[in-house]
């Protein structure tokens, strides 16, 4: 009982510390596409960003545009990912304004911040590859060979220059001295940290072949990464295992889990300060849209179900018509002609 008091205890103060704004720099997905960017007075013009960022965005023109890319990818990743949840990342767009679903330290906000940090150095690193940044270029050559009639070759994502960029980037608004509560600050730093660990992780091997007539008897090899949908549903699984934490001064360790043992968290694991809510009625406070008239699934048993998704309420069926190609045919040489089908199929709606 007195554990649990204290344990009570410390997520209320953690909830009265204020919050820490290590996301707001998400507001740029608003940026506008007439806004150049190629003198540093624009840096003042970006909503979202800290003192830190706007120094940083100073210094490195070149790369805010691609650091834009990244925040309207981070938006449409989250909606995407969470599509099928009753917490559909909604909120997020309310950038640099959140609700406290991401103001605060829940499982919500333990997933923005992990993916934001890991789209920016996602994103960074494509860039480089793709020749859009003139600081960087592709990522360097493995030592060892592939194998017998593999040669490495190509253009690797430069994930290096896209960590070191990306961590100053996102990370900035953590370390400053005024940002919210130390506990926040750790814990958001942490989670950064943990999607940057989803990003770096062993490359997967592009090949294209080479030889005479296509015999590839060569086999050109590079590393590219994972695709940044797939690095949001790993996290997205991350979310379901996410240790709650509290916040306590323990030497160099200040967060621990509220295991009885004091078991600490590993260093790839998702955390989170409080318990989120339940997100079926709508409360705009705690960043909760509800699910009424969200679409379900009536034969699905996961998230996405009518019973979960509708919280218990019930649902309504409608008639959907959906277009469709069809009675396609081959024309020789070479080209698919369709004609266009309509279909009524009947879909759910949450009451």
């Amino acid at each position: 009982m007195k554990r649990q008091f204290l344990i009570t205890f410390l997520l209320a103060l953690v909830s009265q510390n204020g919050t820490c704004n290590g996301i707001r720099w998400l507001a740029l997905f608003k940026t506008p596409s007439a806004l150049a960017l190629n003198q540093t007075q624009h840096c003042k013009q970006l909503e979202g960003l800290v003192v830190s960022q706007v120094q940083l965005c100073r210094s490195n023109l070149e790369l805010m545009q691609t650091i834009i890319q990244a925040a309207r990818v981070v938006i449409k990743t989250c909606r995407q990912a969470f599509s099928d949840m009753r917490w559909n990342c909604s909120s997020i767009e309310r950038a640099p304004n959140y609700f406290l679903d991401l103001e605060r330290g829940t499982r919500e906000s333990a997933f923005v911040y992990a993916l934001s940090a890991a789209a920016i150095s996602h994103t960074i690193a494509r860039a480089c590859t793709s020749g859009e940044l003139s600081g960087c270029s592709c990522g360097p050559i493995p030592g060892e060979t592939p194998g017998p009639g593999y040669r490495w070759g190509g253009c690797a994502d430069n994930l290096n220059y896209g960590l070191v960029m990306g961590s100053k980037f996102s990370d900035a608004p953590m370390k400053m001295k005024k940002s919210g509560s130390q506990a926040n600050k750790l814990m958001h730093l942490h989670n950064s940290e943990v999607g940057r660990q989803v990003t770096n992780p062993r490359g997967s091997m592009k090949c294209k072949c080479h030889g005479v007539s296509g015999s590839c008897s060569i086999r050109l090899c590079w590393t590219g990464r994972q695709a940044l949908k797939d690095i949001a549903l790993d996290l997205k699984n991350q979310i379901l295992s996410a240790h709650q934490v509290v916040h306590r001064p323990l030497g160099t360790r200040s967060i621990w889990c509220q295991e009885l043992d004091i078991r600490p968290f590993k260093e790839s694991e998702l955390v989170y300060l409080q318990s989120s809510d339940f997100f079926c009625m709508t409360e705009w406070k705690v960043g909760s849209y509800g699910t009424q008239d969200r679409q379900c699934n009536k034969t699905s048993n996961g998230s996405d179900s009518c019973d979960l998704m509708c919280c218990g309420r019930g649902y309504n069926p409608y008639m959907d018509k959906v277009v469709e190609r069809c009675h396609c045919k081959y024309h020789w040489c070479c080209y698919v002609t369709c004609k266009k089908c309509e279909r009524n199929v009947e879909r759910y709606v949450c009451k």
